[in-house]
């Protein structure tokens, strides 16, 4: 769907730049914009690299395991329907970890064995656990202490202070999952009525 929605977006402006006699802008656009594009994902090829890195090294040398223990009465709180010491819980602490860590590419391979695993537990299988959407609903507004995309983006473009946006996103993505984390329980709590 959203590729016919691009393409149309591209042809009403294509359309519209030759009825207005600015087709060499848009050529001249469509270069720039490319070029911009291929040095945007070779900087984040680096930051990704480098913070996949320590994802693997905290993995290999436990400290996701121990992490996985500090977050346990977290993960109880938020999961009650999880068994200790399910595979699920460990996906999932590694999910929001990497999330924490602003590494968005790095939270989506545990995510989704997270929610295999959730299915797994599901009794219901044609329908979202409980489990399933508060973990969906942690993982869109996703607490982020870095935000390494968008301090890569800034820096990419010329900003004087590429990490000043680190207190402002802390503090939105905080409030966001405080909220959706409020919301969830509520509809849990309807849900069983």
């Amino acid at each position: 769907m959203l590729n016919y929605l691009w393409g149309f977006m591209i042809l009403i402006g294509i359309i519209f730049a030759a009825f207005t006699g600015k087709v060499g802008e848009v050529t001249q656009m469509a270069i720039t914009s490319s070029k911009e594009g291929v040095q945007i994902c070779i900087t984040l090829l680096g930051v990704l690299s480098f913070w996949m890195g320590i994802m693997k090294i905290a993995q290999k040398s436990g400290l996701i395991n121990v992490l996985t223990v500090k977050l346990r009465p977290i993960l109880k709180f938020l999961f009650p329907d999880i068994p200790d010491g399910h595979n699920a819980q460990k996906y999932i602490a590694t999910n929001l970890i990497a999330n924490v860590l602003g590494l968005g590419w790095a939270a989506t391979p545990p995510g989704l064995m997270a929610m295999k695993e959730l299915q797994k537990l599901n009794l219901k299988k044609d329908e979202a656990s409980n489990a399933m959407c508060m973990f969906l609903i942690i993982n869109i507004s996703s607490v982020q202490l870095i935000s390494v995309n968008i301090i890569a983006y800034r820096a990419q473009y010329g900003s004087t202070n590429p990490s000043e946006i680190i207190g402002p996103s802390l503090l939105s993505t905080l409030v966001s999952t405080i909220v959706g984390v409020i919301f969830a329980l509520i509809m849990q709590r309807r849900r069983k009525v």
